[in-house]
C-alpha cells in the first residue's frame, strides 16, 4: 500500500482548512495513518526543503513553512501520491482543474494551502522525514473491500 506526506501548510491551517483537507482525502478513499499538529522546526523545515537549497525562493520556504503550525499527516491507498496530488490540484493553484482544493481555495503559489510528495520514492523518504515507524497506525476500514480492489 502506497504512503504519502500531506501538509496543510500555514496559509490552510491560518483559514480553518484542514477539516476539508482531511474530509476530502477520506471521501476519495484514502486512509489516514498518520497525523501531528505541530510547529516546523528550523532543522526540519532545511532539511524537508533541501533540495531547494541556494534558489532564490529558498529562504522564504523556510520562513514561510515555520511561520505558524502545520498538520502534518501520513496517507495511505493504491496510487495515494497520484490520488492525493491530483485532489490537491496543480501547484500553481490558478492552473489547478476546477474541484480540486488549490482551485476552490487558493489563488497564489505561495500561498496554495498544502504539500504532497510527487513520487513514491519521496513519499516514502518524506513520511520517514516527518514520523518515526511506531507513529503510523496499521489498521482496516470496514469499507476497505469497498473501495481497494
Amino acid at each position: 500500500m502506497e504512503k504519502t506526506l500531506v501538509l496543510v501548510k500555514p496559509d490552510g491551517v491560518q483559514r480553518g482548512l484542514i477539516g476539508e483537507v482531511i474530509s476530502r482525502l477520506e471521501r476519495r478513499g484514502l486512509r489516514l495513518v498518520a497525523a501531528r499538529f505541530m510547529q516546523v522546526s528550523q532543522e526540519l523545515a532545511e532539511q524537508h526543503y533541501a533540495v531547494h537549497k541556494g534558489k532564490p525562493f529558498y529562504d522564504g520556504l523556510i520562513r514561510y513553512i515555520t511561520s505558524a503550525p502545520v498538520m502534518a499527516m501520513v496517507w495511505e491507498g493504491p496510487n495515494a501520491v497520484a490520488a492525493v496530488r491530483q485532489t490537491m490540484g496543480a501547484t500553481r493553484p490558478t492552473e489547478a482543474a476546477p474541484g480540486t482544493l488549490r482551485h476552490d481555495f487558493a489563488l497564489e503559489v505561495g500561498r496554495n494551502l498544502t504539500h504532497a510528495s510527487d513520487s513514491p520514492e519521496n513519499g516514502e523518504k518524506e513520511v520517514a522525514l516527518w514520523f518515526h515507524p511506531e507513529e503510523l497506525v496499521s489498521w482496516e476500514r470496514a469499507t476497505d473491500a469497498w473501495i481497494f480492489e
